[in-house]
């Protein structure tokens, strides 16, 4: 249980916990995950930085005593408050009473529920407010939804080190702990970013613009590896994952509309095929058309992470969508689709529930439902084929915009 030290002024006090295989009911965790947490001395004064998931705080509390005593304590900085990082917390507080809590100004609610108890030294800080420790100067990142709401990353200006939260970070448990030490930690890294980050790109752009312009000497995440060599890799590696995998193949100027369709026998392919059509008309919007029965699930979210919108074609079978269009639907969860067009057709024998059930589950997913769904009763008549050009025309000047116009 002795601290490690990563420079002369700090330290990682966190704990190991290797034998984790499951973390928040999402990740699996092939051999563990760490829970870093640090110390850093200055000429006036201690901060500690993120504690530990509360089962493991005799290793934190033992690790932050071979250092400091808790009336050294003047800073105690929560970069984000999940139980994984704040459980020592409550403990922590008790027995260093006279230091003051630094947290995220959207954190400060979650703070008074997690203690539960009056008197609470702390201070909210956004973007640009710093702590002073005499010789070490601790400044403060907004970096929300990275990945809640609260999250924040600390900068250690005169080390250049960006102790980052979440960000950066993966489950990977080895107790060499620096990135050229430990073992071959790439698929845990970019697995961590795939369920955690992933959804949140928008965010992690955000974050980026913050972190790149700083210098960087180390990264020191609350997960995995700390990263003491090439640190801006691992930054690099978040751009890379954050932006568009085809950047060439729509353009700025144009807008991408997706249509997914399962048939049972033809006629919700039919409709497909004329929505298709109908979107294909419109100038500025390149419109794809893909039969679910032919493909896996896995790459059609990747596609659908860079478009403007998506349609979704599904027949009526026992009151419900086909179990294809929710594998899809519920994959989309790992992915950002808030504002994108969404929309569903399909072909009915009884009752056609299908449409609306997408309909609602799309809205459920903050998708703007601009065009009604559409849906006919067994083989589509002539009329109502071209009701479904007319659909994907109405679709497409949607994923433009209110100032689109049909093509000649």
């Amino acid at each position: 249980m002795q601290p490690v030290a990563i420079s002369e002024r700090v330290s990682w006090i966190g704990a190991l916990d290797p034998t984790l295989r499951t973390f928040d009911i999402i990740l699996k965790t092939a051999n563990g995950t760490t829970y870093n947490a640090y110390l850093i001395r200055g000429s006036e004064g201690v901060a500690i930085v993120d504690t530990v998931k509360e089962g493991f705080s005799d290793h934190f509390f033992a690790r932050l005593e071979a250092l400091a005593s808790y009336d050294e304590i003047k800073a105690i900085v929560l970069n984000h408050l999940e139980p994984d990082h704040s459980g020592a917390l409550p403990e922590l507080v008790r027995r260093a009473p006279q230091a003051k809590i630094y947290i995220s100004v959207r954190a400060q609610p979650m703070l008074k529920a997690l203690l539960k108890r009056e008197g609470l030294t702390f201070q909210g800080v956004a973007t640009g407010d710093t702590v002073s420790l005499g010789d070490r100067t601790l400044r403060f990142l907004t970096t929300p939804f990275l990945h809640w709401p609260d999250t924040q990353c600390t900068y250690l200006e005169e080390e250049a080190t960006l102790f980052s939260g979440d960000v950066f970070g993966c489950h990977f448990c080895d107790n060499r702990l620096f990135n050229d030490a430990v073992g071959d930690f790439r698929f845990s890294f970019e697995y961590y970013f795939a369920h955690i980050m992933r959804p949140f790109k928008r965010h992690v752009l955000d974050a980026l613009r913050l972190i790149e312009p700083l210098p960087l000497e180390r990264i020191a995440p609350s997960h995995g590896p700390i990263h003491r060599t090439h640190p801006r890799e691992y930054v690099q590696r978040y751009r890379d994952l954050s932006v568009s995998r085809l950047p060439n193949e729509v353009s700025d100027r144009a807008r991408s509309l997706l249509i997914f369709y399962i048939s049972a026998y033809g006629n919700t392919a039919r409709m497909a095929e004329a929505v298709h059509a109908g979107a294909s008309e419109v100038a500025g919007v390149r419109a794809s058309l893909y039969d679910l029965e032919g493909g896996e699930v896995g790459p059609f979210v990747d596609l659908i992470e860079g478009v403007d919108g998506i349609a979704f074609g599904s027949p009526t079978i026992n009151g419900d969508a086909v179990k294809p269009i929710w594998d899809l639907l519920s994959s989309l969860a790992v992915i950002e689709v808030r504002g994108k067009v969404g929309a569903a057709f399909g072909s009915y024998g009884w009752s056609g529930e299908a449409v609306r059930m997408i309909e609602e589950r799309l809205k459920g997913l903050k998708m703007d439902v601009a065009v009604p769904g559409i849906r006919f009763k067994l083989i589509p008549t002539a009329e109502e084929l071209e009701a479904c050009r007319h659909f994907g025309r109405e679709l497409a000047l949607a994923v433009l915009g209110p100032d689109a116009e049909v093509a000649a």
